[in-house]
């Protein structure tokens, strides 16, 4: 399918979109969290941001942090929750914080987001990196955190009800490159028939159209893998079937950092980020309806 054509507001890096009451929400890197809005998928316009100041705990458990990245939006139990990544560039001295509000309605009395703190924190004698949050619900109910940037590769942990890690938990690598530096992140979950499709971005991103950011997937009939690509290659040996690079279309450099998107409609996009070959290289959303080829296997 082709991208579909988008218009506005649509500079962003790392989006996620959700859908409340017939508008689609996206949220994505920067500021506060910026936020946009549509009510068709395609226009976008700027609603607001998620934080009008930066949570004090933020600056104090990693000093230089500003901007949020990567975040990630769930609803449960009747509450949006919102995870986000608090870090420096080129450093694992990093968390994932929580904030949740009842809608993201801006008009209604019950739109505004309580910051609940961090959920998870990683230092320098970590061999991971907690940023990039992405959640997923279990077969039996239990919602797990997909987390991690370089170092050891992405991670998973499972989450208490309360949306924050279970006390003892710990986290699992699902997927590495095993290479130093190890260029593997922006990790998303998605069941789709009997498979958990895992997704991530391979190389580096952030450099305009020199950006060799690629998309790639592989799938396992378990949350916690082992996952594989269409050749048999495990995710944690540097596997991944790519779905989308640099060459998917001339426009656009460096595409990734993907969310997936189950509209109401039952149709499911794939939404991330890309550089405009045509504009100097600036970030672009970009949405494409994803299929299922008779083998399983997600194509375009």
């Amino acid at each position: 399918m082709p991208l579909l054509e988008l218009c506005g507001f649509t500079s962003t890096h790392d989006p996620v979109i959700v859908k409340e009451n017939g508008l689609y929400y996206r949220f994505q890197t920067g500021p506060g969290i910026p936020v946009a809005v549509s009510d068709n998928l395609c226009s976008w316009k700027y609603c607001r941001k998620v934080f009008d100041e930066n949570p004090r705990w933020t600056s104090e458990k990693i000093p230089g942090s500003t901007h949020f990245w990567a975040p990630e939006v769930v609803f449960r139990d009747g509450w949006w929750r919102i995870y986000y990544s608090v870090s420096t560039f080129g450093s694992n001295r990093s968390a994932i914080g929580l904030a949740r509000s009842r809608t993201l309605d801006v008009n209604s009395a019950e739109y505004g987001w309580e910051d609940l703190g961090a959920i998870i924190e990683s230092v320098p004698e970590n061999n991971y990196n907690c940023i990039d949050p992405a959640l997923i619900r279990d077969e039996n109910g239990t919602d797990v955190l997909l987390f991690g940037s370089f170092w050891g590769g992405l991670q998973e942990i499972a989450l208490g009800a309360d949306g924050f890690v279970k006390k003892g938990e710990k986290p699992v690598t699902v997927a590495s490159r095993g290479t130093n530096p190890n260029p593997i992140e922006g990790g998303y979950l998605f069941k789709h028939g009997k498979y958990y499709y895992l997704f991530a971005s391979h190389d580096f991103c952030c450099r305009g159209t020199a950006s060799s950011y690629h998309i790639v997937v592989g799938r396992s009939e378990s949350v916690c893998g082992p996952f594989y690509d269409d050749i048999g290659v495990s995710m944690s040996d540097g596997g991944g079937t790519t779905l989308r690079n640099g060459l998917s279309y001339s426009r656009w450099a460096g595409p990734g950092h993907n969310t997936v998107f189950a509209d109401t409609d039952n149709k499911i996009y794939l939404v991330y980020h890309a550089y405009d070959r045509l504009n100097n290289g600036e970030p672009e959303l970009q949405i494409e309806e994803l299929k299922w080829n008779e083998y399983g296997w997600p194509e375009f």
